[in-house]
Parts: structure tokens; sequence; C-alpha cells
């Protein structure tokens, strides 16, 4: 009984000792290169994928969201805030939201007229 005992520990640490070499032969090899260029496509990987709209709502009004090319944002027009998309993933916690001007007065409406 102590003999299989002691084979498993041998055996045990010999697994130990050969997962760390190769964990330390990474370690030296240092990070990988990472491109902007998606491979299949040749497109911008930072660029926000615009088929994601119709999945993606706001995590506070549940309502779609526009995509806002120029800011590169995700736009919610009924609580006027903007969603910022980083490296294209859409950033929809709502305390890092921006607000934004909200168009309160409708072209119908007008400025109010003075009698």
């Amino acid at each position: 009984m102590f003999q299989n005992v002691l084979r498993r520990l041998v055996n045990e640490t010999r697994s130990i000792q050969s997962s760390t070499k190769s964990v330390s032969l990474l370690r030296c090899a240092g990070p990988l290169p990472v491109y902007g260029r998606d491979l299949t496509g040749g497109k911008d990987i930072s660029s926000f994928d615009t088929s994601l709209l119709q999945f993606l709502v706001c995590p506070l009004s549940k309502k779609q969201l526009r995509y806002e090319e120029k800011t590169n944002e995700l736009i919610n027009e009924e609580l006027g805030i903007a969603y910022p998309i980083i490296n294209g993933i859409p950033n929809m916690i709502p305390t890092d939201a921006r607000l934004i001007q909200k168009n309160t007065e409708s072209p119908a409406d007008g400025p109010a007229k003075q009698v």
C-alpha cells in the first residue's frame, strides 16, 4: 500500500514539473502580437458591426438603439444618453454612458408665440 501511494506521489510530481516547464517557456516567449485587421474580410476589427443593432437594446429603457457613426456611439433618443463603442465593443454600462442634448422641442410645437 505504501508503494502505491509513493508511486502516485512520484507520478503527480512529474506531471506538475512538466506542466511548470511549459508555463515557464510560455512566459519567456513574451506577449503575442495582436493585429487590428480581420483575417477573413480585411475590415478593421475596431469598427462596430451594425448587424448587432437588431439584438442590442438600452439596458435602462429596453428600447432600440441608434448607431451614430460620427461619434461611434449607440444612442438612446428617448432617454438622451449615448453608450460608447470601444474597439468595436459597445459599453452598455449606464454609468459609463454620456448624456446628450435631447431635442425637447418638436417641430409641430414650435416656439411659444406672444399675443
